[in-house]
């Protein structure tokens, strides 16, 4: 970055951004660690986790040198202590810690953490008042009004960074939202798009998780392979927007390169486009309200040529309509729907269920549990735990 490009990013952040990174060693952490490290002069990074990759976590906090460092395995914690031995890094294990660490002071904290298993540390972190970036679609799904019951108790910027939400963030005229017709979420239509049921019903995991534009974890690339990763989008934004839940369609646009777009009443459309690159929204978020560098290939409409769009086939991906009338149903059925999936993704991956199992297992799951409001945090444990036992006896019984 050019020094007066430094100078005028810094000019608008006012002051070395305080950072914390939940889920550090993942694709959200890694793409965030690489963007700091090209803008070293904007960060001062406070705290950083894992999940259970003691050895590698510690090789980053050696380099950033965070106040803190933590993984949720406690089985980890000696690589992690034995690897910043010598440092003033204080280091942590187990989920208390993991809290702890969501705690820690800071500007901005970015939550890479996959699934459920962020709650606690995501309403942590909003809890200490600073700007959120929020990539864990999983707690606005599960939990979105406790969530953001916590944003408007601590004042704290809920930054969406799923691409799609934080295409519509940049476009969305949050001063003329009366004037927003409808949300537009695009999807890739994933690695499935053009197969049908019966060639779907003998999909392999290895399969299931190559997709075609990004570069995702295991569990997101299947939840993308059966579009239930756009369900839990639709979701997410029915809570980030003021927008009706009958008012956000779904998109399927294999190219990528239209993140989503907003449909205002004048008949205007606004779309954010890039190329299919994590860093482009993290950027953002690390910036905002300002924009700073970053070194993603720059998107070449001529080379690409044509974009194209159809919309979804919920026959063959039933996962979004499962989602909307969970949605719709409200009183939990979106945490018994993402408990649910999470159970069917991880017992799909074991090579226990077929991957046509997954939305079906969710479906079942749906029937047979009765969801309640989510007030508390004890209320979606009760409600998550209750739901994985269901889905588990469905999968051992052959539902």
């Amino acid at each position: 970055m050019a020094v007066n490009e430094t100078e005028r990013v810094s000019a608008v952040i006012s002051k070395q951004r305080r950072l914390s990174i939940l889920g550090a060693t993942g694709s959200v952490g890694s793409s965030t660690v690489d963007l700091v490290r090209r803008n070293p002069d904007l960060f001062n990074v406070v705290a950083l986790t894992a999940n259970r990759s003691g050895r590698e976590l510690a090789k980053l906090a050696s380099e950033l040198r965070p106040e803190i460092a933590v993984v949720s395995d406690p089985e980890a914690y000696d690589s992690l202590k034995q690897g910043l031995s010598g440092t003033q890094v204080e280091v942590a294990a187990g989920p208390d810690a993991l809290v702890d660490a969501a705690r820690a002071q800071a500007d901005l904290t970015i939550v890479g953490i996959v699934g459920a298993a962020g709650l606690d540390a995501t309403l942590a972190a909003i809890g200490q008042g600073g700007s959120v970036a929020l990539a864990n679609k999983e707690c606005l799904v599960c939990a979105g009004e406790l969530v953001l019951e916590a944003c408007a108790r601590a004042g704290t910027i809920l930054l969406p960074l799923d691409s799609e939400h934080n295409a519509i963030f940049q476009v969305f005229e949050s001063e003329n939202a009366g004037d927003v017709e409808k949300l537009i979420l695009t999807a890739s239509g994933g690695p499935f798009r053009t197969w049908t049921r019966e060639q779907m019903a003998s999909a392999t995991p290895n399969q299931a998780i190559a997709h075609p534009n990004w570069d995702m974890g295991r569990k997101i690339s299947v939840d993308s392979a059966t579009m239930m990763n756009k369900g839990l989008e639709l979701i997410e934004a029915a809570y980030l927007f003021p927008v009706a839940a009958q008012d956000i369609e779904v998109l399927v646009h294999p190219q990528s390169v239209v993140h989503s777009m907003v449909a205002y009443r004048d008949g205007s459309v606004l779309a954010q486009m890039g190329p299919s690159d994590m860093r482009v929204p993290i950027a953002y978020a690390l910036a905002w309200p300002a924009r700073m560098q970053s070194p993603v290939e720059r998107l070449d409409l001529a080379r690409i040529g044509t974009l194209t769009f159809e919309a979804p086939d919920v026959e063959r991906f039933p996962a979004i309509a499962l989602s909307r009338s969970a949605l719709e149903a409200g009183n939990g059925a979106t945490a018994v729907l993402n408990a649910a999936n999470e159970i069917a993704v991880a017992r799909f991956l074991e090579g226990t269920v077929g991957f046509l199992d997954i939305a079906a297992l969710v479906d079942r799951t749906l029937e047979l549990v009765e969801g309640g409001p989510v007030r508390s945090l004890d209320d979606f444990r009760e409600l998550d735990a209750r739901t994985r036992s269901v889905t588990e006896s469905l999968v051992k019984s052959g539902f």
